[in-house]
């Protein structure tokens, strides 16, 4: 009998030749279960996107209400959803009304896509900068804003205009000049192994955008929605961007993103031409009405308020010879280790003992931590054991290999 695994590898598009091949079959709060009961702690959030955990009933009551109502009924931007309509409003308030407008996609990647264009048509430039080891997603224009040579080299030539700045680096704000349309920029950088530049880097980037007429978009498409301790993690650094990228933890496991901008940046794709720019499925009714039960869940459950004191409980618990250091950021965390073979023992020891982590694209020596929000501190203290126990494992493994 052909068992699920092989038919996945058979018809499912592959990414890798190592794909991690683990069967899920039901999945609740922080916890993902396998076909044989075996239970695992999702540490990353499904790679941050389960902010408020797997089914989180919030989520569900608010998608079945939805369910009972109307599904797809019309490209974005023609009818009057209520869904639509409230979650663009509640955003607007995170955001203290700064950023008027949200146009509703599918995910991070079409969000920086429709950002873009935004950003040339409101400008008149064609110009961008991004940062070194930037992530921003894998479509044309994304990926070519992006920070890695080694997943572009394969589909060059990418846009061009494209010029690139360290991150955090305060001399390269120089390179910012009247011919750049924007800036696109993660408030925290992800795949580099979470990159916190400070704030005194985003208060000279914004006063350099500003003296240039750039536009400063910010992703937080990993970053966003509780993740750092604040809504934003912008809040932070006391600036306001003129654009906002997000996605991920905005829809409580459905597929829906959306960039965010002062109106009179948006104006620009309803004339010449008038609809500037499309999508059939993006403000999907039944997304939207999942992301306002996130809304309602991280309001409600005082979650944001929690962020910071469980980063301080994994900050003092995961203390080990293995970690060289520890960056993090609320639950946006990343314990680095020597390097990417003694990482890659940890992880594959700690999946067999049911928790799920992950490493970082650009950074493939760091171990990534980033579980839902609803994470308590007895998980916390039970994942953290769990991992220490692995890296003593790996650990011993090498001296005894000695």
């Amino acid at each position: 009998m052909i068992t699920n695994r092989q038919l996945f590898l058979r018809h499912v598009a592959q990414t890798s030749d190592a794909p991690l091949l683990l069967e899920i079959e039901k999945a609740e709060g922080i916890y993902m279960f396998g076909p044989n009961g075996k239970r695992y702690i999702d540490l990353i959030s499904g790679i941050g996107v389960s902010n408020v955990g797997h089914r989180h009933p919030k989520v569900l009551a608010a998608i079945e209400n939805q369910l009972g109502k109307y599904m797809h009924l019309m490209v974005y931007g023609e009818f009057v959803q209520s869904p639509q309509v409230l979650l663009a409003q509640k955003l607007t308030e995170t955001t203290s009304g700064k950023l008027e407008q949200v146009y509703f996609v599918n995910s991070g990647t079409e969000a920086i896509e429709g950002a873009m264009k935004v950003a040339k048509r409101s400008t008149g430039r064609s110009e961008f900068v991004s940062c070194e080891k930037a992530y921003h997603g894998s479509t044309h224009g994304a990926l070519s804003i992006g920070g890695g040579e080694y997943f572009k080299q394969a589909y060059r030539p990418l846009l061009p205009g494209m010029n690139q700045i360290r991150y955090g680096v305060f001399e390269d704000l120089e390179l910012i000049s009247c011919r750049t349309a924007a800036v696109i920029i993660e408030t925290v950088q992800g795949e580099a192994g979470v990159r916190f530049a400070g704030k005194d880097y985003f208060q000279a980037l914004r006063e350099r955008c500003t003296f240039t007429g750039t536009l400063l978009i910010l992703d937080e498409i990993q970053c966003g929605f509780g993740r750092t301790g604040t809504f934003w993690a912008y809040e932070q650094t006391g600036i306001v961007p003129d654009m906002l990228v997000t996605a991920k933890g905005m829809g409580g496991g459905l597929p829906i993103g959306a960039f965010l901008a002062k109106e009179e940046v948006m104006a620009c794709i309803k004339t010449d031409p008038f609809l500037g720019h499309l999508t059939t499925f993006g403000g999907n009714p039944v997304c939207c009405a999942a992301s306002l039960g996130v809304l309602e869940a991280l309001e409600s459950d005082n979650l944001i308020h929690e962020v910071k004191h469980k980063e301080q409980l994994f900050r003092s618990l995961l203390v080990h010879p293995s970690i060289k250091s520890f960056r993090s950021q609320g639950l946006m965390m990343a314990a680095e280790m020597s390097d990417f073979l003694t990482l890659k023992k940890v992880i594959d020891l700690a999946i067999e003992h049911g928790v799920v982590t992950d490493w970082f694209l650009y950074c493939d020596n760091s171990m990534r931590i980033a579980p839902p929000l609803i994470i308590t501190e007895s998980e916390i203290r039970e994942v953290c054991k769990i991992l220490l126990s692995c890296m003593d494992e790996v650990m011993l493994e090498g001296k005894l290999q000695l």
